[in-house]
C-alpha cells in the first residue's frame, strides 16, 4: 500500500544564498512552483535517499561532485521530530480522573 501524498514532505530545488549553488529545500506546504519530489518525513528515508542520490535525479539537478546540498532537509526533519509528541500517553489516554 502506498503512502498518501498529504503524508509526504515535498521537496524542491532552491539556491544558497551565500554560494548560489543548488539546493534541496522542504516545501511542506507543497506550494512552491517547479520540479518537487516526495520523501517520508523521516530521517531513515532521508538518509536512504541521500545514500541513494535520489534526491539529484528526481529534480533532475546537478550541483558539485555529489550533487545538491540536502542539508535544510535533514535540519527540518530533525526540527520536526523534535517537536513531535514522545508517543507516551498523556494523563487522558490512560484513563486517569478528569480534574
Amino acid at each position: 500500500m502506498r503512502t498518501a501524498k498529504s503524508e509526504l514532505l515535498r521537496v524542491t530545488v532552491g539556491s544558497d544564498p551565500r554560494t548560489g549553488q543548488p539546493v534541496v529545500e522542504p516545501d511542506p506546504g507543497a506550494t512552491a512552483l517547479g520540479r518537487g519530489a516526495h520523501l517520508h518525513p523521516a530521517l531513515e528515508c532521508y538518509d536512504l535517499a541521500v545514500r541513494r542520490k535520489a534526491f539529484a535525479r528526481a529534480l533532475r539537478v546537478t550541483g558539485g561532485a555529489s550533487g545538491p546540498s540536502s542539508a535544510p532537509v535533514r535540519d527540518y526533519l530533525a526540527a520536526q521530530q523534535m517537536t513531535e509528541p514522545t508517543g507516551f500517553p498523556g494523563p487522558r489516554e490512560t484513563g486517569a480522573p478528569r480534574s
